[in-house]
């Protein structure tokens, strides 16, 4: 007998909740065939077959707290084979049929004998939320197994094809007016660590805007033979991770932290980009950001996104932040107040572009302009301090060479 059992968690993790089962007991199993999906606060987790056999128990159902080292089931070793479907017995011996005078063509094997497709517990759940055929999805894994990229993909490529045409109306039915259903534990944690860090610090959020035509035009100048040369689109949040790091430098308490009495100062810069998940917010930091080029901190920017979105970050993807930038223009904010990621003592908002008229030299004149927040622990970071941040930022973004020449 081969014991399930629950893996580290990582750092400052000490539980997990059970999402999903893969297998039902008494089901075979292959060695390290995926069987159970948990979820902590930060990531899911997968855990495998520890041996080929058959699924003989479940420990810990779908939605009990696990801590590391508990058991979840246990694999009856050696077993698969009695699990399998019994070979159909002979029939019994019937008087001989006449002979025939040619002998009929045996019926080709139905399609639906071929062997269901295999999913990961993440892909699984995505398909029956999404309402997608499992057998219709195309697997990259291992043994064509479907992973949670490939069902993502398939909820992408569904929702880019042309609508069907409308059925004829059917009678309306009665719905719920409500519908419960439990937050799991990544939505629990985000609302009790937002809650907290609005309960501890002193936080206080001050505005610019920021003229993104310097930008824009550099951008559109440069942006193909960049992504030529480095083989990344060049994107605006670069340029916003290098300002705010010529700005860190600048005002360094909104790189510190509180700790009990005292203040730590970060003489490193490692920054979390907030990435919208099906799961939730989740924030991966781009460690040493300030020794890392533009392309460089695009392309970590850009992998650690996928990641997000594939559910394969890891604990040590999330941890260890010094400051964090959340892009809410995406989803067509024009201005919001961002909630500190605690322990850190800043967040910058970032928000929409839009053409605004401005006055420029004298001259009313259109420009695509963006709100700019910094939200800011007061207990570290002044007023003053704040102000000068968020004025550091502008005057990179307004005008780029000063990331160049570190000016």
């Amino acid at each position: 007998m081969a014991d399930i059992m629950t893996p580290a968690l990582g750092e400052s993790v000490s539980e997990a909740t059970v999402a999903r089962w893969a297998k039902k007991p008494g089901e075979a199993v292959r060695k390290d065939e995926i069987l159970v999906e948990l979820e902590t606060d930060k990531v899911s987790l997968e855990v495998a077959a520890p041996a080929d056999g058959v699924l003989e128990s479940i420990s810990a159902e779908e939605g009990a707290t696990v801590e590391p080292g508990a058991v979840l089931g246990r694999v009856k070793e050696g077993a698969a084979a009695a699990a399998a479907p019994a070979s159909a017995p002979a029939p019994a011996s019937t008087p001989a049929a006449p002979k025939a005078t040619k002998p009929a063509p045996a019926p080709a094997a139905p399609a639906a004998a071929a062997a269901a497709p295999v999913l990961a517990p993440s892909a699984q759940r995505i398909a029956t939320e999404g309402g997608l055929d499992p057998a219709a999805i195309p697997g990259s894994g291992k043994g064509g197994r479907v992973t949670k990229a490939d069902a993502m993909a398939a909820l992408e490529a569904r929702a880019a094809a042309p609508p069907p045409a409308p059925a004829p109306a059917a009678p309306r039915e009665a719905h719920a007016r409500e519908e419960r259903i439990r937050m799991t534990r990544l939505r629990q944690t985000i609302a009790r660590r937002l809650k907290e860090a609005q309960q501890t610090a002193a936080m206080l959020t001050t505005f610019n805007e920021v003229d993104m035509s310097a930008v824009m035009a550099l951008r559109n100048t440069y942006k193909d033979a960049f992504e030529k040369t480095h083989g990344v689109k060049m994107g605006f949040m670069g340029f916003f991770v290098r300002a705010c790091i010529h700005a860190l430098k600048a005002v360094p308490e909104v790189n510190a932290e509180i700790d009990g009495q005292d203040l730590i100062y970060k003489n490193h810069y490692d920054i979390g980009v907030a990435v919208g998940t099906e799961r939730g917010l989740v924030v991966p930091v781009v460690r040493d950001a300030d020794t890392l080029s533009l392309a460089g901190v695009e392309k970590a920017i850009g992998d650690l996104g996928k990641k997000a979105r594939d559910g394969a970050l890891a604990l040590d993807d999330l941890q260890g932040g010094t400051f964090t930038i959340s892009n809410g223009g995406v989803y067509g904010s024009l201005m919001s107040t961002p909630i500190l990621n605690a322990p850190q003592s800043g967040i910058l908002g970032m928000h929409k572009i839009q053409e605004r008229p401005v006055a420029v030299n004298g001259q009313v004149v259109i420009r695509p302009m963006m709100y700019l927040a910094l939200s800011y622990d007061h207990r570290i970071v002044d007023g003053q301090g704040a102000v000068t941040f968020l004025v550091r930022v502008k005057e990179a973004i307004e005008d780029p060479q000063r990331l160049l020449l570190d000016i």
